[in-house]
């Protein structure tokens, strides 16, 4: 499970020209699901940006979570995380997981982080035009797999 984790001001997804879900300070996450994907990878990548800190404390340093602040998460759904771009100049998308599995484990992340912080949604393969405003930029690229690995590799 692969996230883009980017620190906002403020983020919104809008569909068919109505916003569907905003938030205010916090976490911007784009979320892809790989094939293989488990409830696992939800849990650990979900622990990680809630307990992520590059929020900045009183003297400036990035010391604080996403929680500290009373800040909120958007999650929206991203397949294109998974594209491969090796051969040729046309990604494929073959290393993503199925619709309907790769559904409900968005759905799972986004109910799981949901019970530590406030948690907006995209909606899954919707044709989502999404703004936020950077912070910083803070930008992390997150990958389950990575968090998975030995700690001593």
């Amino acid at each position: 499970m692969i996230a883009i984790l980017q620190r906002v001001t403020n983020a919104s997804v809008t569909i068919d020209g109505e916003m569907t879900a905003s938030i205010g300070r916090g976490f911007m996450v784009l979320l892809g699901v790989a094939k293989g994907d488990t409830e696992t990878d939800a849990e650990l990548l979900a622990d990680k940006v809630a307990k992520m800190r590059v929020f900045e404390d009183e003297n400036g340093k990035m010391n604080l979570s996403v929680t500290d602040i009373g800040g909120e998460v958007l999650v929206v759904p991203n397949f294109t995380l998974l594209a491969s771009y090796r051969r040729g100049n046309r990604p494929d998308f073959m290393n993503s997981e199925r619709p309907e599995e790769a559904k409900r484990l968005f759905t799972y992340f986004c109910d799981y982080i949901g019970k530590t912080v406030p948690t907006a949604r995209g909606t899954f393969g919707a044709d989502m035009k999404v703004s936020l405003l950077n912070d910083g930029p803070v930008t992390i690229p997150m990958d389950s797999a990575v968090l998975k690995a030995p700690k001593n590799a």
